[in-house]
């Protein structure tokens, strides 16, 4: 279900003041620095211009490296941390902090949270609530999200810390699993292959069509109670509105979401949680997989059922 989970970037060391550094290996022995670091390394083009713009971008033993010269194996390559403008206005808020450290945060969001600042929401999002947390902590860094949710979509959400970890983590096929209360029984399992775009008659409707982009949902129900089925789904693509207008298009729409023909009768919001998500760490690349479990709101759905009741872990 996971599929084959390969990482393909040179694992690398934190420093002091976020700076990172990478050894040069053997099979990376004479190299130029610049074939180095992109292509061993991952870093990629716009982050390694940044640091050569900056004094001491790039060093190797304290001094300057520049990027036609050859590294060595045994080389100790560092790069400086990239200091960038935040334009975010902090503001104080709550935060459900599944997991922290240097280079990623992964905040668990609550439904009607928007993640990013939009026209209408200015303030109340989780960019704005990161940004005074992290000022709180002495830190400040762009706002980076690897993965988006809809503001009523609850669950993980994954913001890297520095550009070079936001590079690495892009780069990955990263495993996120979903929980959703669907509307009436669904089949055991299946998977959903039907392209999608956007409506024409509306800024945010999805619609099935042949001229849209390639979109596949796997699913697997778990239960059903009251008409209506607790389901599991994996991505294999990352669409907007992927999952709710999937399942609306073989009749099962989600519990509360109206956009797609869901009653709100059970609860007021798509009934949609990102539960799970599985990923190498960018610099480190061990591999990460972290849970959470579901909101209350779904949970008066599902009666007295947990995430341990329902798998996830």
């Amino acid at each position: 279900m996971e599929g084959n989970y390969t990482k393909d970037f040179l694992s690398a060391n934190s420093c002091d003041n976020g700076a990172i550094s990478f050894t040069v290996g053997e099979n990376d022995d004479g190299k130029l620095l610049k074939v180095f670091l992109k292509i061993t390394c991952g870093v990629s083009t716009r982050t390694f211009t940044k640091l050569k713009k900056i004094p001491l971008g790039i060093t190797r033993k304290g001094q300057l490296i520049k990027a036609d010269e050859k590294v060595f194996a045994g080389d100790e390559i560092v790069l400086k941390q990239v200091s960038e403008d935040n334009n975010i206005i902090p503001v104080k808020g709550s935060l459900d902090i599944v997991y922290e450290d240097s280079h990623i945060i992964i905040i668990n969001k609550p439904a009607s949270t928007p993640v990013h600042p939009t026209k209408i929401h200015q303030e109340n999002t989780l960019a704005n609530f990161l940004r005074y947390y992290s000022l709180e902590k002495g830190e400040d860094y762009t706002f980076r999200a690897v993965n988006r949710l809809d503001k009523d979509t609850s669950g993980l959400v994954l913001i890297a810390k520095d550009r070079h970890s936001a590079g690495i983590l892009q780069k990955q096929d990263i495993y996120k699993e979903y929980i959703a209360v669907c509307t009436g029984i669904t089949p055991e399992k299946g998977t959903i292959d039907k392209p999608i775009k956007k409506s024409e008659n509306s800024t945010m409707l999805r619609i099935i069509s042949d001229d849209g982009d390639k979109a596949v949902t796997h699913f697997e129900r778990m239960d059903c109670f009251d008409n209506s089925s607790l389901v599991k789904l994996w991505l294999e693509t990352g669409r907007t509105h992927q999952i709710r207008c999937h399942m609306s298009s073989i009749g099962h729409p989600l519990e509360g979401d109206d956009l797609y023909g869901g009653s709100l009768e059970k609860i007021e919001r798509q009934a949609l949680h990102c539960a799970k998500m599985k990923f190498f760490h960018p610099i480190d690349g061990k591999v990460m997989e972290l849970c959470c479990d579901i909101p209350e709101d779904m949970k008066k759905i599902i009666n007295t059922m947990n995430l341990y009741e329902i798998n996830i872990e």
